[in-house]
């Protein structure tokens, strides 16, 4: 009587892989050095380290918001912005522009006009500085792009320096 094929329970068989051998991983341990294999192959990427990231941001990255959303007023509230713009800006302009506070600490490396000091155009704020009594600042983030552009055109923001500052250093 022929054997069938499900009676074959010689090595390879798909059943009993390498029955007499001790299964697949038996075979693959034949042939390779499965100790040097498992220390040599790759395990991925390192788990990143989340604390430098906190470090640098500083202790009120997480809860900061960014820009000024509640310490500035609207430009159309204060008379001498609307003395000033009145003529360039209509009053729907004007209640979208929000003017800075006095004591309002301007973001290090953001854009600012001062609403009073036109002629001078934008600048990058530098860390420490703050809205003055004299100022009439206005963030860049804190203003639509056409209402931004009406008042700087195409003129690039200059860093700010410290008040007497040698800016001819080189």
């Amino acid at each position: 009587m022929p054997r069938s094929r499900s009676d074959d329970t010689s090595p390879g068989d798909a059943r009993h892989p390498y029955s007499d051998r001790g299964g697949p991983e038996a075979r693959h341990a034949e042939t390779h050095d499965v100790r040097r294999e498992a220390l040599t192959n790759p395990t991925g990427p390192e788990p990143r380290d989340e604390s430098f990231d906190a470090d640098l941001a500083g202790p009120q990255a997480d809860t900061a918001v960014p820009g000024h959303p509640d310490e500035g007023i609207p430009a159309a509230d204060d008379k001498r912005v609307v003395t000033r713009l009145g003529d360039r800006l209509s009053s729907d302009e004007l209640a979208r522009l929000t003017v800075l506070q006095e004591g309002t600490r301007l973001e290090q490396g953001g854009v600012y006009l001062d609403l009073d000091d036109m002629a001078r155009g934008p600048f990058k704020a530098i860390g420490g500085q703050e809205a003055g009594a004299r100022n009439r600042y206005v963030a860049k983030r804190d203003a639509d792009h056409e209402l931004w552009r009406g008042l700087v055109g195409d003129r690039e923001p200059q860093v700010e320096r410290p008040a007497g500052a040698d800016q001819d250093s080189g």
